[in-house]
């Protein structure tokens, strides 16, 4: 790593680099201690962390979220307090457009690392967002928020993760994606194995098989195919600024 480095005229700093390994429980714990930490240069040692930053995400040896997650919903919840103080006196329409610019950003930020993860992982997300909309419509803590959501035009958080990944693959389907995305999927009609098949003239994926729970989770397995169709209907009640 250092030599990669010094050959490209960039310096290290050993002090804020963060090390992490990735695998399963078990796979982590057959890790020797002498193996988990890495060594930069002569004298300096990385110990690996727990949880690691990348690009304001939480990553966690496990792959798990649940630490992501957990600090999105706290800063939501704050976000939320702080709102509750002035609800009665901004009004709805207002109350909305603050809960679209302060929280509804947040849990849509990078939500595709959600993508397989069980409905009980991403239940934190779910109450911000149902505590959002009683906000918004100043409802008790015990209503039911579903037709309210449906009101609003705000789909669950899980539907969010589908919603982007359908966004992600209609630009690379499209070729209007950067190619470390492109580069991941492939065609069925240029797949050397299938050339002689009747799924070779059709446009969709291949979804390459599986060994393990990450790999599951990979955006070659989840991706939506080319069939889908989403349509939208409009409502009276829909402001240009409210999101979907």
């Amino acid at each position: 790593m250092t030599q990669w480095c010094s050959s490209r005229r960039l310096q290290l700093n050993a002090y804020n680099t963060e090390a992490i390994w990735i695998g399963s429980r078990a796979a982590i714990n057959k890790l020797s201690s002498q193996d988990r930490p890495l060594t930069v240069g002569t004298d300096t040692t990385i110990n690996p962390s727990d949880v690691v930053r990348d690009l304001g995400v939480l990553f966690d040896s496990e792959l798990t979220m649940k630490k992501h997650i957990a600090k999105v919903a706290a800063v939501c919840f704050f976000h939320i307090r702080r709102l509750r103080q002035i609800r009665r006196r901004v009004g709805k329409d207002v109350t909305i457009r603050l809960v679209l610019a302060l929280i509804t950003p947040r849990l849509d930020y990078c939500n595709s690392v959600l993508a397989g993860l069980p409905q009980s992982t991403l239940e934190p997300s779910q109450r911000v967002q149902n505590a959002a909309a009683r906000l918004v419509f100043d409802l008790r803590h015990r209503d039911h928020v579903s037709p309210y959501l449906m009101q609003l035009h705000w789909l669950p958080v899980g539907s969010r993760v589908q919603f982007k990944l359908c966004t992600l693959m209609h630009a690379i389907h499209n070729q209007r994606s950067p190619s470390y995305l492109s580069d991941t999927v492939q065609t069925v009609a240029t797949a050397t194995t299938r050339c002689g098949l009747r799924s070779s003239a059709t446009t969709d994926y291949v979804v390459p098989r599986t060994l393990s729970k990450f790999g599951e989770r990979a955006l070659q397995v989840l991706q939506p195919g080319t069939g889908f169709q989403i349509t939208f209907v409009a409502s009276p009640h829909l402001q240009p600024s409210e999101d979907i």
